[in-house]
């Protein structure tokens, strides 16, 4: 018995480190992976269970510094980014030619150097769809904040303007029996408009780089030119991409054009607004108020002049922010991450 014990011991002592050895030689054949953010747990779930990847990870919820970024990137196979990481040549180069995928927790892809990205041959996988609902839905809220005026109304509920009841005060537009209009009608602008039929709506409109007849038939909505767009839009919804065509699209000759009623909505990106001509529209009542969810830079700072008006509501940029949304985001950019290692198609990819 001493002797198979001694035996057993002796075999354990031998075995044990070679297997150690061994599984550290596994793990450092893997593809190496950058991830640039404590992103939502599924996603970090999905990297760390599949035994695919070593990955790194910056481990805050704010961005990672721009120089430990280009430390951080040098030698990785995949790099999986949020919207804040601009990844243009610079990072490119630091990362080098391991680099073969880049996944972002994003819809948008603006901050991404496509140019770059296609001339490396490195393929890109994106989020969209799932949140979708989400950004409707905040979308919504926004629009109903702005035009019944609930944020003004809080305030002077809680700072003691609350007294006896007036005939006008505090009063706001209503969307029954109104024209809502969307600039870039996608996925979202659709959800948009279903969600808002139930209000009573009487017209929905809408203007793109061209005509959308199949998403638009799910919403009775017609096409129509951005000057029509904002001549008759009581509530005007932007749901467009940034894009150099986009780019301070929302600007004085649009709002020239709005009816002094009319309620402005941006939930897509604060590029698309020229947001000095915005701010000398609501102040001269050119037009009735505005709702932003995104804006230029983020965050705005405080001593902005939009925040002294208002009419103006302004949020973080949360429109995505849900819990079952985020968690998808994530899961879906580390699977396009492992995806797009392996060499198969992504679930989700940006086509360059």
């Amino acid at each position: 018995m001493w002797c198979s014990r001694t035996a057993l011991r002796r075999l354990a002592l031998q075995t044990a480190p070679l297997s150690l050895a061994g599984f550290r030689r596994d793990m450092s054949a893997l593809p190496r992976v950058y991830v640039t953010r404590q992103i939502p747990p599924r996603g970090l779930q999905i990297l760390r269970e599949s035994g695919q990847v070593q990955f790194e990870l910056w481990d805050s919820d704010d961005p990672v510094p721009r120089q430990e970024l280009l430390k951080k990137v040098k030698g990785c196979d995949g790099l999986l980014c949020v919207l804040t990481e601009k990844i243009d040549a610079e990072v490119l180069d630091a990362a080098g030619p391991n680099l073969k995928v880049l996944s972002t927790m994003s819809v948008g892809f603006d901050h991404l150097s496509l140019d770059e990205l296609k001339k490396r041959g490195i393929r890109v996988g994106y989020t969209p769809e799932v949140l979708t609902d989400a950004v409707a839905e905040l979308t919504i809220a926004l629009l109903l904040a702005t035009s019944r005026r609930l944020i003004e109304a809080s305030h002077e509920a809680k700072t003691g303007g609350w007294g006896t009841w007036r005939t006008l005060w505090l009063c706001g537009y209503e969307l029954a029996d109104s024209t809502v209009g969307i600039l870039g009608l996608g996925r979202i602008g659709v959800a948009i408009a279903e969600r808002l039929k139930p209000f009573k709506v009487k017209k929905f409109i809408y203007t793109d780089v061209a005509p959308r007849p199949e998403l638009a038939e799910a919403i009775q909505a017609e096409y129509v030119s951005m000057d029509e767009l904002a001549r008759q839009s009581d509530f005007l919804a932007v749901c467009c991409a940034l894009t150099p065509e986009t780019q301070g699209i929302c600007n004085r000759n649009l709002f020239s054009k709005m009816k002094n009623t009319s309620i402005f909505i941006n939930t897509s990106r604060g590029g698309v607004v020229n947001q000095e001509d915005l701010y000398e529209a609501l102040s001269t009542g050119q037009i009735a108020g505005a709702g932003l969810d995104v804006t230029v830079p983020e965050p705005l700072p405080t001593s902005h002049p939009l925040f002294t008006l208002k009419n103006c509501v302004i949020l973080p940029h949360i429109a995505s922010a849900s819990y079952t949304t985020r968690n998808a985001m994530s899961a879906l950019a580390a699977n396009n991450l492992l995806a797009g290692l392996r060499g198969e198609p992504m679930p989700k990819e940006l086509q360059l």
